[in-house]
């Protein structure tokens, strides 16, 4: 599925009274998979925002289908669906890395703001570089 693939590993304080993987933790696993294929593709959050652009979180379904545990070692694969003219759909998933159990999935949408937040499209050389984490439909 994934453009790209972050590992992370569970860390005890991200953990519930269950001993498992707190579903806000998620979240941030995701963001951490989004970032760091933005940087892989030659997009730095804080350089972009520099010049005047920001990518912000508009609309986020998570679905959850197991737990994550202490010490487990997870893979955050994390690809384009679609590009338009000021936003991006992601597609993620969290997977143990162990069995490649699919753990979580989300669909991300994020608009592009200027640094006021108002939307902005999404000039062509970014949307050239995006196009690299593009993933096949359906994925």
């Amino acid at each position: 599925m994934a453009a790209h693939r972050s590992r992370v590993r569970v860390r005890f304080a991200e953990l519930d009274p269950y001993n498992h993987v707190n579903h806000a933790i998620y979240v941030s696993y995701f963001e951490v998979g989004r970032v760091e294929a933005l940087l892989d593709a030659g997009i730095d959050l804080a350089k972009l925002a520099e010049q005047g652009m920001q990518l912000v979180v508009v609309d986020l379904a998570v679905r959850y289908r197991a737990p994550a545990v202490a010490n487990d070692l997870l893979v955050v694969e994390t690809g384009l669906a679609d590009i338009r003219g000021a936003s991006t759909t992601w597609r993620q998933r969290v997977l143990r890395e162990i069995d490649n159990t699919v753990l979580v999935t989300a669909e991300v949408r994020a608009g592009v703001t200027d640094t006021s937040g108002r939307p902005r499209r999404i000039p062509p050389a970014i949307t050239e570089t995006l196009a690299q984490l593009l993933i096949e439909p359906g994925t």
